[in-house]
């Protein structure tokens, strides 16, 4: 079965072609960060106008690229959820379009499923295993059962990891996007140049939950409070900030290993790109832990975590209707 994925939740317009929900055959990604720099972040309305003019080129683009006309496409799946209602709405439509043309199935798909889902389509893990998504948008720590059995353990409180660097990296105009900007920065700053500390939370919620708001705060605005006396470097403020933060999520990461007694985890999402959140998730190998994240392309927004796990959906004929709509909330998930 050959699905074509679409992708157009935030800023990337993405379309790709996997058969079998594991042989990438395509999987063309459109950015828009040079458009998008001169803001220090995405403008919805200019994201979801340039998905309008992109998002036929760039699913030409994907058939192209897998040597397939539109005829040779078994299915489609499309991101239907959660992200900029705009943005989503471009996809969503012209997925029903082809549909109707076509008459093939096609599968609504939620983002944060899709990512969680993305290393099983390069690196398959057995089930059930801890999941970690890390984004602009979300934090989340999950016990993965199978591709739709996601059971919440612990989130962000306020901000998301990825809008905690994007946030940092902007007051201190270390360029766009954030988070790329201080993972390369780090590299050559001293992490112990600052030292702080990791926020507590409140009664009231689960030990795996996580605050970000206090730390961003401490780097922004109280620096000087947790200066050692190094000079105030990007790279030295770069490489403290995010050796907390990174540090705050392996804390979390390796209660919930210990508690639940999971012995395989996996990461997804934009953030997992960092090279501190490989190298920290990696390291749990030494202690016995199966890990595996996806390559750098797939933990971007792409269309090729959507055609793979919309493939799991359809194979298993579960199938989306033409009422069908697209929502900005992310959709309810159990939590323990």
């Amino acid at each position: 079965m050959k699905v074509l994925g679409i992708e157009t939740s935030c800023d990337e317009c993405s379309a790709a072609v996997v058969e079998d929900g594991r042989n990438i055959l395509s999987n063309v990604i459109a950015t828009q960060i040079e458009l998008h720099r001169p803001f220090d972040g995405v403008v919805p309305e200019l994201a979801s106008r340039l998905h309008t003019e992109w998002i036929s080129q760039v699913v030409n683009a994907a058939l192209l690229q897998a040597d397939m006309t539109v005829n040779d496409i078994d299915a489609i799946a499309v991101t239907s959820r959660p992200g900029l209602l705009g943005s989503l709405l471009v996809g969503l439509n012209f997925a029903k379009g082809m549909v109707s043309v076509l008459k093939v199935p096609f599968i609504g798909i939620d983002h944060i499923r899709a990512h969680l889902y993305a290393p099983q389509i390069e690196n398959p893990l057995e089930y059930p295993y801890l999941g970690v998504l890390l984004s602009g948008g979300h934090t989340v720590i999950c016990r993965v059962d199978s591709y739709d059995s996601v059971e919440v353990l612990g989130t962000t409180i306020d901000d998301a990891i990825g809008e905690a660097f994007d946030k940092v990296a902007k007051h201190y105009g270390l360029g766009y996007p954030g988070g790329v900007m201080i993972d390369k920065l780090s590299q050559k700053g001293d992490p112990y140049a600052f030292k702080f500390t990791s926020p507590k939370i409140g009664k009231g919620y689960h030990p795996y939950d996580i605050s970000y708001s206090g730390l961003k705060t401490a780097v922004i605005n109280q620096l000087e409070i947790f200066s050692t006396g190094k000079e105030a470097t990007p790279e030295n403020i770069a490489a403290s900030f995010q050796r907390v933060a990174v540090g705050m999520l392996m804390k979390r990461v390796e209660k919930a290993l210990e508690d639940t007694g999971l012995t395989r985890i996996s990461a997804g999402g934009g953030v997992a790109a960092n090279s501190l959140v490989r190298s920290s998730l990696k390291a749990l190998e030494e202690k016995g832990f199966e890990v595996s994240f996806p390559s750098l392309k797939l933990c971007t927004d792409n269309g090729a975590m959507v055609a793979g796990l919309g493939y799991r959906y359809i194979a298993d004929g579960i199938t989306s209707g033409y009422d069908l709509t697209a929502s900005a909330r992310v959709s309810a998930f159990k939590k323990s």
